[in-house]
């Protein structure tokens, strides 16, 4: 083992915490020991215990390292890189020739912690005139970033370390993390007699556990609750009135709303006190500053999408935005999720595109189908759809029925087991790696990993991957290549001009310039950091956008982008790129009037719905499944193999004692568990953290992973075998997930 200490991010969050590791193991090529890196702009030392098992992804039993054919009768043959890029491209261009570009159909953009990637596909879709995509965001997000977008016109975030009250809500950061340091930050709140911790989730989860409030709603009811607090708010007078004058329109359109929201009944529709509701938002109302975060426990619920928007009311009433301990809009290098506005619509399902995500819930309906616009081809990466979509029986039927399908990534995945070509990529520490979670506030960083191995023979980064299918597909004109090589001979002066003239010269060029400045300005780059090309062009337009924050970090002047750049390829721990102060908020609102807009009239109606009670339970299943819930060994399924779990190495169905007892099943025992998808058998795991009526099945489990005896074990349940895809939010298209009705059998 070596004695050295290496700097590198932990890849199963979107905190991206930083890592120092020690390598040694068979060929060096294990990493054996891991600590929290100390000298992390963000996380500054601290790291959660799936961290130290990172090594089971590195070293996962199915990676795979040479690219592979589909043969006719479903097994694989390897084949050299030439050849498959060369019929990988073929058999693309022939879909596009005969039925547009449009056919082919893009799903990934890199995992988590695995961004570039996703900057690279960009110039491949823009090859083949691939015009429809998507990813895991569309299963959790798009309704958040639809109302974030008619609301400020970009996304916002939440400051936990300086807040008076912290609210999650369907969130367990305990677990989940989505917060720097969130246990340390957790327990400084719930500590702090000054401060208040709100939980609202239907689990008694380890956050509810800390907190000074827990507002426990009925599954599905948090539309009722928020909608409660809305009414509290209004009709006590505790909005902040000058603030909502200076700073939003749209107030008038809710008034009469508001006005009349009856409390008492929405209240008893969440099976929530009505004293408790009113205590907890008279403390919101009362803070100095607030603090929220939404996540999937909601986002993946009945009602998400107005969730989404009550939630964001709750806040901007209460004149929390664009100040320390409140939410803010940090400076991003690139967003991801766009705007979130659109009116686009997928060919087949017309479905909502939000954020340029098809809903992953209508794929399956966009294939299935004669319609002449529907998918023909798809290019899967860095995911895993076959496994994490919802109806999983139906999306392998949909990925069976297409003409060509191709999976780039590290592992051979139920995905990958379905394609006609795999081609093997590099792991996130055989290769330059960054992500663009760069959500601090004041103080924001960004973080290019170095590789900690160099990839085994056979497989490749997905810049070079891309770079390959690109030119192989004639969009690369060699005339620009040429004279950008030149260009990056002379200088970065030199190139700088030479490629923004070239961009302006030939508009269309500003597609594949990812790979562009890959082959061009790449192989000049120090340390064998050509992959890293691709965020040079990102960093100029920064400096243009927002000067003010990368001078107050320390990079002022005309070559502010290129010290930046430089920065970030010398750095081994993250670069701080913006020091922010709060009225730069202001500055980032991309509504056509600078204010905040209150006023979505698109869900109305559905928040109008609230004035009922939520819709009666089918007999049939009179339990609620959330399928999918983050514990002390569960993460993204990156981690593969079942090993790395020390326990709960089965992932148990989570059932109250009493709904136990009734079925007569002890800890431990086996249950049916069943949906109108199908079936399964559960371990059960008695907790008393479920209300009666509500289950909960663990997210990682369900994969098959091969022995050495050339055999095939799954270990737990894959959650998506119990879902269906036209269980989703009627607004966004967003899966029910964490509302799927089921029933308990005992085992016979």
């Amino acid at each position: 083992m070596s004695d050295d200490w290496k700097q590198t991010a932990c890849i199963l969050c979107e905190c991206n915490c930083g890592v120092e590791v020690q390598l040694g193991g068979d060929n060096g090529r294990h990493i054996v020991r891991t600590r929290g890196d100390e000298a992390h702009p963000a996380s500054r030392g601290y790291l959660c215990q799936k961290a130290s098992r990172l090594d089971h992804y590195q070293n996962g039993p199915d990676r795979i390292t040479q690219p592979l054919r589909r043969r006719d009768d479903g097994s694989f043959e390897p084949i050299d890189w030439d050849t498959a890029v060369r019929e990988v491209a073929a058999r693309f261009a022939a879909l596009r020739e005969r039925h547009s570009g449009a056919s082919i159909f893009y799903y990934g953009g890199g995992g988590q912690g695995n961004h570039l990637p996703g900057a690279y596909a960009a110039a491949t879709r823009r090859a083949l005139g691939s015009r429809y995509r998507s990813n895991a965001l569309a299963q959790e997000k798009t309704g958040e970033f639809w109302v974030n977008g008619r609301l400020f016109g970009n996304g916002v975030r939440a400051d936990f370390e300086h807040c008076e009250v912290a609210v999650f809500l369907g969130k367990n950061p305990w677990q989940s993390h989505g917060i720097p340091r969130a246990r340390i930050t957790l327990r400084e709140i719930a500590r702090d007699p000054a401060r208040t911790l709100i939980v609202i989730d239907p689990v008694r989860t380890e956050t509810a556990e800390l907190a000074d409030i827990h507002l426990q709603p009925r599954p599905g009811t948090d539309a009722w609750l928020l909608h409660a607090m809305l009414g509290v708010l209004w009709q006590e007078g505790l909005t902040d009135t000058d603030w909502i004058a200076a700073h939003t329109t749209g107030v008038e359109s809710l008034a009469q709303r508001l006005a009349t929201i009856p409390v008492a009944t929405a209240c008893a529709a969440c099976g929530i006190a009505e004293e408790q509701v009113r205590l907890a938002t008279r403390r919101i109302a009362a803070a100095a500053s607030v603090a929220c975060f939404e996540d999937l426990g909601v986002q993946m619920n009945r009602h998400s999408t107005l969730v989404s928007y009550l939630e964001k009311l709750l806040w901007l009433l209460t004149g929390n935005f664009a100040k320390r301990g409140a939410q803010y809009m940090p400076a991003a290098i690139q967003s991801l999720f766009g705007s979130g506005a659109s009116s686009q619509r997928s060919p087949v399902a017309g479905a909502p595109i939000i954020s340029g995500l098809v809903p992953c819930n209508v794929i399956a309906e966009e294939i299935l189908s004669d319609h002449p616009d529907r998918y023909r081809g798809m290019l899967i990466e860095s995911a895993n759809p076959a496994h994490s979509l919802a109806e999983s029986t139906r999306f392998r039927e949909a990925l069976r029925a297409l003409d060509t399908v191709v999976v780039i990534d590290v592992a051979m995945t139920e995905t990958a087991r379905l394609a006609h070509y795999v081609l093997p990529a590099a792991t996130q520490y055989e290769k330059w790696e960054a992500t663009f979670f760069n959500f601090e506030f004041p103080r924001n960083y960004f973080h290019l990993r170095r590789p900690l191995f160099a990839a085994p023979p056979g497989a490749l980064p997905e810049a070079e991957i891309h770079a390959r299918l690109v030119e192989a597909l004639g969009a690369m004109p060699a005339d620009v290549v040429a004279g950008l090589r030149e260009a990056a001979a002379r200088g970065r002066n030199s190139y700088r001009d030479a490629f923004f003239e070239a961009l302006q010269r030939e508009p269309g060029l500003a597609g594949i310039a990812p790979v562009l400045l890959y082959r061009t300005l790449g192989p000049g780059l120090p340390h064998g950091a050509a992959a890293a090309a691709v965020l040079w062009a990102p960093l100029q337009m920064f400096a243009l956008r927002e000067a003010a924050a990368l001078a107050r970090a320390g990079f002022a002047g005309s070559d502010a982008g290129e010290r930046l750049f430089d920065a970030i390829l010398a750095g081994h721990s993250g670069v701080v790129f913006a020091e922010d102060d709060f009225d730069a908020c202001w500055t980032r609102l991309a509504t056509d009037d600078g204010r905040i807009h209150l006023a979505l009239p698109e869900l109305f109606a559905d928040w109008d719905s609230l004035a009922g009670p939520p819709a009666a339970p089918d007999p049939r299943f009179p339990f609620v499944l959330s399928a999918g819930e983050r514990r002390d060994y569960t993460a993204n399924t990156i981690y593969r193999d079942p090993d790395w779990r020390r326990k709960g190495r089965e992932g148990a169905l989570r059932v109250n004692p009493r709904d136990a007892q009734s079925l007569g099943a002890e800890d431990g025992g086996v249950l049916k568990l069943v949906t109108r998808a199908g079936e399964a058998l559960v371990r059960v795991e008695c907790s008393e953290r479920m209300q009666p009526g509500h289950v909960a099945l663990p997210n990682g489990f369900g994969l098959d992973n091969p022995c050495a005896d050339g055999s095939v074990r799954r270990t737990g349940v894959a959650p998506n075998e119990l879902t269906l895809a036209r269980d989703r939010d009627a607004f966004a298209g967003t899966p029910l997930h964490k509302f799927v009705p089921a029933r308990l059998e005992r085992v016979r």
